[in-house]
């Protein structure tokens, strides 16, 4: 799905008496401080007379509104990291579907009928990936616990029960509220989750069904990739695909706390926002680094503003995790010769130089789980075809794939780390090449290719991913990294130390292509190796960065390092603007 979200800059106000009488009231902001340790900024906030709204250890950081004069005290104090702003957030307009017929009278006209569903209620996509083949042997996603971070997700068919008819749903938590009910109810409320159907906005639901969904077809096939994965949901997003910063990484904060706990083996996050700062500086980004430092794999849509370079959103453009684009196969899965990378999905590199995304995954008009009293069915009825299933295309669907293998990973071996289920991820999908064998599209647009379930879940290898990269250091801020990306003059963009793949936004074949097996990256995937960046600056190596974000030896990121929309660094990076940073769940795009 596609968009932004607009920003509605919070102003609370503030009434009292004293001795004056009715005083007029004085403006407060929210923002996100962040310390040493959430106990002293705690402290410190209280102390200014702040009202605390969200604690956020998983970035040691509270969320509080506070006056300006507040704001200016604790700025100058020396506990404090960062300062960021925290604003409510509001998915945009969305476009009108191109291929609808509108009458005069302003009635539309569909192909459907009445609700009823149309063609087969079979998902193409398990089988174009071979989730379907690791079905009949048993692997299926058993044991492994998934968490969606969304907009929820509803209880119903093929959701709340796996393939054995046991109930999946282990958790869920609302960190909109703070309120965390646990099925059986072994959490803070016993309500059973079947009485708290807690998606109104949709989007949750069907990444939940493209994952995990039980539903047999009439050939007795599953919906979903990993039908016997448990599931998680963490609301963040309501009704109308609003939510904040603040509350995204609340969730985060609460899966890390309750990863065993409830089971927690992977993060889904379908949503996506415009960098405005380096990845390791954005307060989101360390929540999600901090999830993986844990030991919990992360899968990220790559968003869905491509095609242009360098659009890869957050979190997607963490180096760390896996980010996923899509491709889309024509409406006739059948045949390979139209496969294609999806026009909306973005593209990389990042801005500081990584090759984004990993992989790539099915992301067209994917069908999926969905009530159709749901915000998005109401708003597309359109592609609501009956029997709870509705069809959406976008980069969130990949993603949902791509949890779901990840789950048939970790079944087949528990423990493993997240570089080393990255590693066999990227190992096991294979490139779009053209009939001459070379690449279709560039590791840019594709990254390592196509995923394959069958493969990756076979290959043994762990250690190829995130080589010279050094998340704890990244994390404590002594270290941070850059990628092996740089562009020519005419604008393409190139490896270093990796020649011929080259890529300008012009001149994209996007047709004819088939993604086959058979080519291998140089060097295992070692992207990220010897560019390194002490305190923001210095890289190894003798690649000097400077204000203007021009590399020594003629490396030159255009358009890398000048973020907008108020980013500053005055003593602790204030965000301005009350965090003009857009973050969603990745909304609508035509269907492809």
């Amino acid at each position: 799905m596609k968009g932004k979200f607009v920003i509605l800059a919070p102003v609370l106000f503030g009434l009292w008496l004293g001795t004056g009488g009715l005083r007029t009231p004085t403006p407060t902001g929210s923002y996100i401080v962040q310390g040493t340790d959430v106990e002293s900024i705690r402290s410190l906030v209280t102390e200014q007379g702040g009202t605390i709204t969200h604690e956020l250890g998983v970035i040691s950081a509270v969320a509080v509104d506070l006056t300006v004069a507040q704001l200016a005290s604790i700025r100058n104090d020396s506990g404090v990291r960062r300062i960021y702003g925290n604003a409510p957030v509001e998915s945009a307009g969305k476009p009108v579907r191109a291929d609808k017929d509108t009458s005069d009278d302003g009635s539309t006209s569909t192909d459907g009928s009445d609700g009823e569903m149309a063609g087969s209620s079979y998902t193409e996509f398990p089988s174009l990936v071979q989730a379907d083949v690791l079905h009949d042997r048993g692997i299926d996603g058993w044991g492994v616990g998934i968490a969606i971070i969304d907009s929820g997700i509803y209880s119903g068919p093929g959701i709340s029960q796996d393939r054995y008819q046991k109930k999946r749903i282990k958790a869920v938590y609302d960190a909109t509220t703070g309120q965390t009910i646990v099925e059986g109810g072994k959490g803070k409320s016993k309500v059973s989750f079947l009485e708290y159907d807690n998606d109104d906005n949709g989007h949750g639901s069907h990444v939940a069904g493209v994952m995990s969904s039980s539903k047999l077809s009439e050939i007795g096939k599953y919906n979903g990739i990993a039908p016997a994965a448990s599931l998680i949901a963490v609301k963040v997003f309501d009704a109308q695909g609003r939510g904040t910063y603040a509350d995204v990484i609340r969730g985060i904060d609460w899966i890390v706390a309750n990863r065993n706990s409830v089971g927690i083996d992977i993060i889904n996050m379908s949503l996506s926002a415009t960098p405005r700062s380096h990845y390791w500086d954005d307060p989101l980004n360390q929540a999600v680094m901090a999830a993986w430092d844990a030991g919990i794999v992360v899968v990220a849509s790559a968003g869905n503003t491509g095609p242009s370079a360098q659009s890869i959103g957050v979190p997607g453009n963490v180096p760390y995790v896996i980010t996923v684009g899509a491709m889309t196969d024509g409406y006739t899965p059948a045949d390979g010769s139209d496969d294609r990378l999806a026009t909306f999905s973005a593209i990389g590199p990042t801005y500081e130089g990584f090759v984004k995304p990993e992989v790539v995954a099915p992301g067209g008009h994917v069908m999926a789980s969905m009530e159709g009293t749901d915000q998005i069915a109401l708003d597309y009825p359109d592609f609501y075809l009956g029997a709870n299933f509705f069809q959406m295309s976008g980069t969130s669907q990949a993603a949902a794939v791509v949890s779901g293998i990840a789950a048939l990973i970790l079944q087949m071996e528990p423990g493993i780390s997240p570089d080393a289920v990255k590693c066999k991820l990227m190992r096991g999908a294979a490139p779009a090449v053209g009939a001459d064998g070379a690449l279709a599209y560039s590791v840019f647009q594709q990254g390592a290719g196509m995923v394959n379930a069958h493969d990756a879940v076979y290959d043994w290898t762990h250690d190829c991913a995130n080589r010279g990269l050094d998340i704890k250091a990244d994390l404590d801020g002594t270290k941070h990294f850059g990628g092996r990306a740089s562009q020519h003059s005419d604008g393409s963009y190139y490896l270093m130390g990796l020649d011929g793949y080259q890529w300008t936004d012009s001149g994209v074949d996007r047709n004819g292509y088939i993604w086959t097996n058979g080519y291998q990256w140089t060097d295992g995937y070692t992207w990220a190796s010897g560019y390194q960046w002490t305190d923001g600056r210095v890289g190894a190596d003798g690649y000097q960065w400077t204000d203007g974000s021009i590399g020594a030896n003629g490396y030159v990121w255009t358009n890398g390092y000048q973020w907008t929309d108020g980013y500053v660094r005055p003593d602790g990076y204030l965000w301005t603007n009350a965090l003009t940073e857009a973050m969603s769940i990745n909304s609508w795009v035509p269907q492809e």
